[in-house]
């Protein structure tokens, strides 16, 4: 499975829509097991583009520290779960603990 998690300095970004580039993880959803990874450069910020983009490129998943509901609505659209409230981590780590059950998330800190 894809998975999307925006970056700022190799960590999760807590601003969604506006981080540089995004950790893209193909991950083995019954061990967290990763089997690849890329960064990928953001498309300049435009509403709505980042749902379609990720799309194109595969992803099911997208780990984020905040997002807005508009947003989610439209990653919803593109059949792209959202797990909001993660922590600033290392992408592999984050995707490791989503899949083995062990990701703590809190508010979403973007929620407008």
């Amino acid at each position: 499975m894809k998975v999307a998690i925006p970056l700022v300095n190799g960590l999760l970004s807590m601003q969604f829509g506006h981080c540089a580039e995004f950790a893209i993880l193909d991950a083995v959803p019954e061990t967290g097991a990763i089997t690849r990874q890329e960064l990928l450069t953001a498309p300049p910020h435009e509403p709505g583009l980042l749902p379609r983009w990720l799309a194109e490129k595969g992803v099911k998943l997208v780990i984020a520290g905040g997002m807005g509901g508009r947003a989610r609505d439209l990653f919803t659209e593109q059949q792209i779960t959202v797990v909001t409230g993660a922590p600033a981590a290392a992408p592999e780590i984050l995707v490791r603990d989503y899949f083995t059950g062990k990701l703590q998330t809190g508010e979403n800190c973007c929620d407008h």
